[in-house]
């Protein structure tokens, strides 16, 4: 089952990272809030959404399902490679849809194809020689620091808790990306 979802990771993220390089940021940021709604949206009513159904993409997936699952990751790593921003609340709100119920077992996922992903586009930005290493660095440490001890302490709380902090998170970035999208658009216009 990881095997499609990482090469799903892994194409998305290169294109992702070559269409950031080649079109302009405000394109994206018009979609932006959009997404993290959507994203915020299916993540918070994804057990409602999968019902009672088992989950499609555990040890007894089918072909079927493990196509429909990695196209989605498709999309959702073409957009990490882009963008990034809520790339983990998109990937937790897929696996929710798709039948996952175990928050853990969601992160643990989610941080292996959020790795793949990041990793080839920040390849990608390399080679394209698109970084600017002073505020890099910072970015990176940041996300090693941050990905550590989320992964630490999130394995401690209640599942609930951190099924919450995610829909709070989504709802936060959803109102500031629409926020930001309004202002782009008053000083524009």
């Amino acid at each position: 089952m990881l095997i499609p979802l990482l090469a799903a990771s892994l194409t998305g993220g290169v294109t992702g990272a070559c269409l950031l390089l080649k079109t302009p940021a405000h394109t994206f940021m018009r979609v932006l809030p959009w997404l993290t709604l959507g994203a915020t949206l299916l993540f918070a009513f994804g057990k409602k959404i999968a019902g009672e159904r088992k989950s499609v993409i555990e040890h007894d997936t089918t072909k079927l399902a493990l196509a429909g699952a990695s196209f989605f990751q498709l999309c959702v790593a073409v957009y990490g490679g882009y963008f990034g921003g809520g790339m983990g609340i998109v990937m937790l709100a897929m696996l929710a849809a798709l039948g996952m119920t175990d928050i853990h077992a969601m992160n643990a996922l989610k941080s292996v194809m959020g790795s793949v992903i990041n990793g080839v586009a920040v390849v990608t930005f390399i080679l394209a020689r698109a970084i600017y290493w002073r505020h890099g660095i910072v970015m990176i440490l940041g996300g090693i620091l941050g990905g550590y001890l989320g992964a630490h302490y999130a394995q401690k709380l209640p599942q609930v808790w951190i099924r919450w902090f995610v829909v709070l998170v989504g709802a936060g970035m959803t109102v500031y990306f629409f926020w930001k999208s309004y202002c782009r658009a008053v000083v524009s216009a």
